[in-house]
């Protein structure tokens, strides 16, 4: 049996389907990338008409040849515009939030159409994982659609090739086209939830200290920990809503904590490291500790917010062992 190589196969793709991936910008669908063919509902109707027509001939029917011109017009019609539902309709990449691996990724796609007219049921599947969504695109406007990729691993991960389907308005006929925008979505290590680790009076590796920052002024408030004095919870905040808060004052005592791959034992194995190290993270994000992170070559300075957990998580989400 002959076997072309892999990268002959995957040029002859690339010529069949008309583009070379991944496709920068906006791409816009020609009619050279759209195929139709007929539906199952299409062959039982030209098997309908075939029908009717050969009754038509045989009995010499002048009604029996009106009513079947007129049903195969109606589905010429049909074809028509199952392909301009699809044609020239613009695809762009959106914003693509980070993901834990084992979630899904959430890829949005923009549709943009710049006729008069609009684009209903226009169905958008992702062909490695099956996922799928179907958006109606209004007449010169646009419109989102959210694929939720599963996330296998840490890294990048490409959204890869997107199908893009319509069956408007008869469902004779099936009309597609493929794309493979570049887009890519980060996802971080599976976070594996545990204490963090008990601290230490030393400034080593996993050790915690305490920092005061000047006066006793007020600072914000943070999320209720048992060992909070009932003096600095914030009642009326509580009493607004369901959870509790505590007054940060901007001299009290702050942890510091230092989370490092080498402490972690190397029979665990990188990714279980790693995984322990995200879930050590969201712990000291939690807790409202200023934490940082140190791994071979990258080193993180203790803080806390949105943006020092996502640069952290980003770290551990890029590490590859030896660079």
């Amino acid at each position: 049996m002959l076997r072309l190589p892999l990268r002959a196969t995957a040029g002859l793709t690339n010529w069949w389907y008309g583009f070379a991936p991944p496709e920068p910008g906006t791409i816009v669908l020609s009619h050279r990338r759209v195929y139709i063919v007929p539906s199952r509902l299409g062959l039982l109707f030209g098997g309908v008409l075939l029908i009717l027509l050969m009754g038509s001939i045989n009995y010499t029917l002048s009604l029996g040849f009106a009513l079947t011109f007129l049903l195969a017009g109606t589905g010429l019609a049909g074809m028509v515009q199952t392909a301009r539902n699809l044609a020239r309709l613009a695809v762009q990449a959106g914003r693509a939030e980070p993901a834990f691996a084992g979630e899904r990724a959430l890829y949005r796609l923009v549709l943009v159409n710049g006729a008069e007219f609009d684009r209903p049921e226009i169905l958008l599947r992702h062909v490695a994982s099956g996922v799928q969504c179907r958006v109606d695109v209004p007449a010169a406007g646009s419109a989102e659609a959210v694929l939720a990729v599963p996330a296998a691993r840490r890294g990048w991960q490409p959204l890869g090739r997107v199908m893009l389907e319509t069956r408007f308005p008869l469902g004779l006929f099936r009309a597609w086209s493929f794309v493979e925008l570049d887009c890519r979505c980060l996802v971080y290590p599976r976070p594996e939830p545990g204490a963090l680790p008990p601290p230490a009076p030393s400034l080593q590796a996993g050790g915690a200290r305490a920092h005061a920052q000047g006066s006793d002024d007020f600072s914000g408030l943070r999320d209720y920990q048992l060992t909070d004095s009932p003096r600095h919870v914030a009642w009326k905040s509580a009493a607004r809503n369901e959870n509790m808060l505590t007054k940060q004052f901007a001299g009290e005592a702050v942890a510091e904590l230092w989370l490092l791959l080498s402490d972690l034992p190397t029979s665990l194995g990188l990714e279980a490291r790693l995984s322990r190290l995200a879930g050590w993270i969201l712990a000291a994000e939690h807790s409202g500790a200023h934490y940082g992170l140190r791994l071979p070559g990258t080193e993180l300075a203790p803080a806390r917010g949105d943006a020092h957990r996502s640069a952290c998580l980003e770290a551990l989400a890029l590490y590859q062992a030896g660079e």
